[in-house]
């Protein structure tokens, strides 16, 4: 039953990382979509956002044994407590949100939708920079 399930495991991991490739492979084949500015702009600006949401929680979280703080509310107080492994939700959540938006902005763009697919793009960006926020005051809670 154990090895059923892995096996049923690597199938959809292989089917979705093939149509991931064969949608890009569609869709940014023809280039068009590298060719702007705004777009070459809002990726990079995209990436290294997430790159600082990256490095902000590797340099500054302790890898403690016991819990860290999570979330504080100004009401309550402490909200959530856990692992310090946990705090690596957040850029993930952001690198995921990245690619869709990405995925999404490209569909758009060559559809001729580029006000669609620029909103997207930009939204992705917001969305890093409070991911950001968030990051750096989960590092400030716990110092």
């Amino acid at each position: 039953m154990n090895q059923y399930n892995e096996k049923s495991k690597n199938k959809l991991l292989k089917s979705l990382i093939t149509g991931f490739k064969l949608f890009f492979a569609k869709h940014i084949s023809e280039k068009e979509f590298f060719r702007s500015r705004i777009v070459i702009w809002l990726l990079a600006l995209n990436l290294v956002a997430n790159i600082i949401n990256w490095t902000t929680i590797l340099i500054f979280i302790n890898r403690l044994d016991g819990d860290i703080i999570l979330h504080y509310n100004v009401y309550f107080g402490v909200d959530s407590l856990g692992d310090w492994r946990r705090v690596f939700i957040l850029p993930a959540i952001g690198i995921i949100l990245f690619m869709l938006n990405a995925a999404l902005a490209a569909y758009f763009y060559t559809r001729k939708e580029r006000i669609a697919s620029y909103i997207l793009l930009l939204a992705s960006l917001m969305a890093q920079i409070n991911l950001i926020i968030a990051a750096v005051s989960i590092v400030m809670i716990n110092y």
